[in-house]
């Protein structure tokens, strides 16, 4: 009975990860259709994400600030291309995207990684996955809506590929990190690393950052600027955040990785009810193939037989189990 209680709540955790994460875009695109550049938003996001991580960050690291010292050139990676690639990439997507169409294209990064661990460490993969990878790539097709008489920006599917690269990354260097470093590290310092880099290279000039500090139009009402950032920082990074690891804890990261499919049902509903954004038919066939096809690699990755980091394809840290974002 215990378990059974212990497994319903890690359950009941992942899917507030996964319902959490999935409002990013809502609030996003609130911001962003006020005049914010998708990098501010970003740059706001995860900022303040690490700001509010950053005291379970210091009692995680007591004792350890050598492991965290000795990581930094893996943390700033991550920070780089899983923290603000992936999110920068999915925030200009949803610009020109319904944002269940950009949230699909951002989750064939888990697709890339198969190729990539073929690519650079000859792992051949398993006819499981070429089904699963074969089913994502007509899916693709479908989301793209090529045959359709409206056509899809093709600047969003870019971002919204640039986004599966970023998510791609976050899988691979999550396999590689210190198992000593603990997890809220990991993500607070990556989120740290992000924000400053985004602020750096806007200072410079080479990344457009805009915020419009008034009033924005949320869930067809007219609010404060403060209340998507909010939204954004604390209901779609920390809850997430803290939901997410919860749930892997109890439910192991395999089995939270796939309750965080759901994040793109989320993603839609969400996109649905407060912006009256839906996929057409033919696009939501093609998520139900792309999910499918992830659904595929992972039950193939659970029944091949444990191997060297190397010769596995990358299992999610529990920190961030249903993506980089």
């Amino acid at each position: 009975m215990q378990t059974q209680r212990s497994a319903g709540v890690g359950l009941g955790l992942a899917l507030l990860s996964a319902a959490t994460f999935g409002t990013s875009g809502t609030f996003a695109r609130s911001l962003i259709e006020a005049g914010w550049s998708a990098e501010a938003a970003v740059a706001a996001r995860v900022g303040i994400a690490a700001l509010v991580l950053a005291v379970p960050t210091v009692f995680a690291l007591r004792g350890k600030g050598h492991v965290l010292r000795r990581n930094l050139s893996s943390i700033g990676l991550f920070g780089l291309l899983a923290v603000a690639g992936a999110q920068v990439g999915f925030f200009n997507a949803v610009r020109y995207l319904p944002i269940g169409v950009a949230l699909l294209l951002e989750y064939l990064g888990i697709i890339l990684v198969v190729f990539w661990m073929w690519a650079r460490h000859g792992q051949r993969p398993r006819r499981l996955t070429l089904a699963g990878s074969a089913a994502a790539m007509l899916g693709l097709f479908f989301v793209l809506d090529l045959t359709g008489s409206g056509g899809i920006d093709p600047v969003g599917v870019l971002w919204g590929l640039g986004a599966a690269v970023g998510l791609a990354a976050y899988f691979v260097l999550s396999a590689r990190v210190d198992e000593q470093l603990p997890s809220v590290a990991m993500a607070s310092s990556g989120m740290a690393l992000g924000a400053v880099m985004l602020l750096a290279l806007g200072a410079f000039g080479a990344l457009p950052l805009r915020a419009e500090f008034g009033e924005v139009v949320f869930a067809g009402q007219t609010v404060s600027w403060l209340v998507p950032i909010v939204g954004l920082s604390l209901v779609a990074a920390v809850v997430s955040y803290v939901s997410g690891i919860g749930a892997a804890r109890i439910l192991g990261a395999r089995m939270s990785s796939f309750v965080g499919l759901t994040e793109v049902l989320f993603a839609v509903l969400f996109a649905w009810l407060f912006l009256g954004e839906l996929p057409v038919a033919v696009q939501l066939l093609g998520g139900a193939l792309i999910i499918g096809g992830v659904v595929l690699v992972r039950i193939d990755e659970l029944r091949a037989a444990p191997a060297p980091a190397v010769e596995t394809l990358p299992e999610p840290a529990p920190a961030l189990a249903a993506q980089g974002r």
